[in-house]
């Protein structure tokens, strides 16, 4: 009987400027720092010795460009998708979360509250982006079942996976880590999706991210 399990290593892409200045990237196209390019190596390193199949990133380059870095420590490519991309914010990229209470104070208050139907203008709604990226994830892993590959995405990408392994509801507060360049591991299988272990850092040992705890509002992916 064929393995219908396929192992999912799913990794946070490495710091950037604006994480570290709690600035909303979403699609805009920000790299990595000199943090950011120290933990891709090292969680290249970490990942190298799990067998890994295949490699997926973001096309966006703080995501594209950890990928790399385990790409190199595996002797594998990358396969770009555009699907593993953070959500689009529209006209709250590339602001704070002080500047958008300020400017929109009620469109601050939906963003804390996680409504699923609400989207910035110009972006997406939470229940647009957790359709799109647990559906990129089923996709994926149903092209390596027995196998294991490695998704590397954003912050808020990483937050859908969790909730979807857990069930638990868009709207409910984040009580989970999601670091720069930590090691996140699931199961899939056609019955559905399974959390292994979060948040593996000790690779990273005291040099760790950032972590995003509220959907890009205090380190923004």
């Amino acid at each position: 009987m064929p393995d219908l399990v396929t192992r999912l290593i799913a990794v946070r892409h490495g710091e950037t400027a604006w994480n570290r200045a709690s600035r909303i990237q979403g699609h805009i196209d920000i790299p990595l720092n000199d943090v950011g390019l120290w933990q891709a190596e090292r969680v290249g390193q970490a990942v190298a010795t799990e067998g890994v199949h295949a490699i997926y990133s973001s096309d966006l380059q703080r995501a594209h460009d950890t990928a790399r870095a385990i790409a190199r420590a595996s002797g594998l490519s990358v396969g770009l998708d555009e699907e593993l991309r953070e959500r689009h914010f529209g006209e709250l990229e590339g602001l704070t979360q002080v500047e958008i209470a300020a400017r929109w104070p009620d469109q601050a208050v939906r963003w804390r509250q996680r409504d699923p139907a609400y989207g910035p203008v110009g972006g997406e709604t939470l229940q647009a982006f957790y359709d799109r990226c647990t559906q990129a994830l089923v996709r994926l892993a149903r092209r390596h079942l027995g196998q294991t590959i490695v998704l590397v995405a954003h912050g808020g990408v990483l937050d859908c996976f969790y909730r979807a392994a857990n069930g638990v509801a868009l709207s409910a507060p984040r009580t989970w880590t999601i670091g720069n360049a930590t090691v996140n591991r699931l199961l899939y299988t056609p019955e559905g999706l399974t959390l292994v272990g979060w948040a593996d850092d000790r690779h990273l040992d005291d040099e760790g991210g950032l972590d995003e705890s509220t959907d890009g509002v205090v380190s923004p992916a």
